[in-house]
């Protein structure tokens, strides 16, 4: 074994290890150790770093012990573990949420909604006013809105005459701007002070009416927006969930989970609330971090009851934000 086969041989061996360890960390699911939880995101991530150390590994041993065959069994198993929580959002899986073509469907059915966390400290909202210009959704929802951030959007109250606006410099602010009027509107608090949740009724042109709730939990990572390492645990989306599993009208759920879709928290979601993410089936649509080509995840979303079908979903352009906008397009069936 040469010098250099050597020196990859090792690195291989470190790599997969700390790799192996994350993939077996991150089953540790339903806890409130901030770290922990974190080790459940980067999946893709550590995918792609557990093949990359299998092939050197391979390329590089030199013979076959217990040790090698049991880093090779943790290296096989952490991959396996890997594709397994991520394959539901590859082409390959099912899609629970159907799928439509906006030719063949009732016009009056469709509507669309864009999610944007603008990002508090980001000055380019002259880039994401183009974006909602260019995309022209029904609806949209602006996250991490403050005074400052209500200011520079107001050139779009002209298309959007309708809003629920709840700013704030703790970076949990919320704007709804609509193109329909608002009934029975709400603004709740689901688990701390100032950090909101939108619940509203919608009517299309068509008549059939909707339930629109649109959230965004604090992140499970110790944070000054707010600070809450000493706290109790966000379990604001929990509670959605149970608040929708009591629905009477079809119910989409939207926002920046400040998680991801194969999570704990999410998985018990879906359970109480009977939605289904837009994504199964379609893609991951990683839409943080804006601002990092490697480190992705998807961490906005868009959760639907079984009246809904698809037509659209995209990741928009990037505006500033560490978060790019995500834009879908819905069909209410008859």
């Amino acid at each position: 074994m040469s010098f250099l086969q050597r020196v990859l041989f090792y690195v291989s061996l470190v790599i997969g290890t700390l790799l192996i360890l994350v993939s077996l960390g991150s089953l540790i699911s339903n806890t409130t150790i901030w770290f922990l939880q974190i080790l459940n995101f980067p999946r893709v991530e550590v995918l792609l770093g557990l093949v990359v150390g299998l092939l050197l590994f391979l390329l590089c041993r030199k013979k076959w012990g217990i040790m090698n065959l049991l880093f090779l069994t943790g290296m096989l198993v952490s991959i396996g573990i890997q594709a397994c929580i991520l394959f539901p959002y590859t082409p390959l899986g099912s899609r629970p949420v159907r799928s439509a073509n906006p030719v063949s469907v009732n016009k009056e059915t469709i509507f669309s909604i864009m999610l944007a966390n603008v990002l508090i400290t980001n000055d380019r909202s002259d880039e994401l006013v183009k974006i909602v210009t260019d995309k022209e959704p029904t609806f949209l929802l602006t996250m991490e809105i403050n005074k400052r951030w209500l200011d520079q959007l107001s050139v779009l109250t002209r298309k959007y005459p309708y809003r629920m606006i709840f700013p704030s410099d703790n970076a949990y602010g919320m704007a709804l701007y609509s193109k329909l009027p608002f009934h029975n509107q709400q603004i709740l608090f689901l688990n701390f002070d100032r950090v909101p949740t939108f619940k509203a009724t919608f009517t299309l042109p068509g008549g059939r009416s909707f339930q629109l709730i649109t959230i965004h939990p604090v992140a499970p990572t110790p944070s000054k927006y707010p600070d809450i390492t000493d706290r109790k645990k966000e379990v604001a989306l929990l509670k959605a969930g149970r608040m929708v599993g009591k629905r009477s009208l079809p119910t989409v759920v939207a926002g920046d989970f400040n998680d991801v879709g194969w999570s704990y928290n999410t998985h018990q979601f879906v359970a109480l609330s009977g939605l289904n993410d837009v994504r199964y089936g379609r893609g991951l649509y990683s839409t943080f971090n804006a601002q990092s080509m490697f480190l992705r995840w998807p961490l906005d979303y868009v959760f639907v009851s079984s009246e809904f079908r698809v037509l659209a979903v995209e990741r928009l352009p990037e505006f500033g934000s560490d978060h790019f906008p995500f834009y879908v397009q819905l069909s209410l069936t008859p």
